[in-house]
């Protein structure tokens, strides 16, 4: 089982799309590499904690590449724009892929780079280890499962 972080705004989308697809073993959403310990959902918005939204992502590498994983990502994100995604505006909205094993750097570039092709305007997705982590509170995970009519700015069809 490999592992990937991915922030793409809101938390909620980015799980609901990434947990549908082959491969997909395991999804939690989380606060990544902020500087404050066991952050609230309520510090990550509106206390600057650093943290940004992240869906920690484990995945079958015998079914579904790292590279698919990404391409995935970079499908139902605007990685031009800081800060934001969709209506969700603030730091912790930012676009990051945040790796546990630095050998998936070289992947994570070459992605980055096969994408920067198709925007005129610079890609600002942060590409970082992972240095912090804490899961989100329950009432967070699989939320767009529980709440079917939840908010989404993800098209999850894609």
């Amino acid at each position: 089982m490999k592992e990937i972080v991915l922030a793409g705004g809101c938390f909620w989308g980015v799980e609901a799309y990434i947990s549908r697809k082959n491969g997909i073993l395991e999804t939690e959403v989380g606060y990544a590499n902020g500087h404050v310990e066991n952050p609230t959902y309520q510090d990550v918005c509106g206390k600057g904690t650093g943290h940004a939204e992240v869906c920690r992502v484990k995945y079958d590498e015998s079914v579904v590449s790292l590279e698919e994983v990404l391409s995935y990502f970079w499908k139902i994100i605007d990685p031009t724009i800081v800060d934001r995604q969709g209506p969700d505006i603030g730091n912790q909205y930012r676009t990051g892929i945040y790796y546990t094993d630095e050998t998936d750097l070289e992947t994570i570039l070459k992605t980055k780079e096969e994408e920067q092709k198709k925007y005129s305007k610079e890609i600002v997705t942060e590409v970082e280890p992972l240095k912090t982590y804490f899961p989100a509170e329950e009432y967070h995970q699989k939320y767009l499962e529980k709440n079917p009519n939840g908010y989404c700015h993800i098209d999850l069809s894609l």
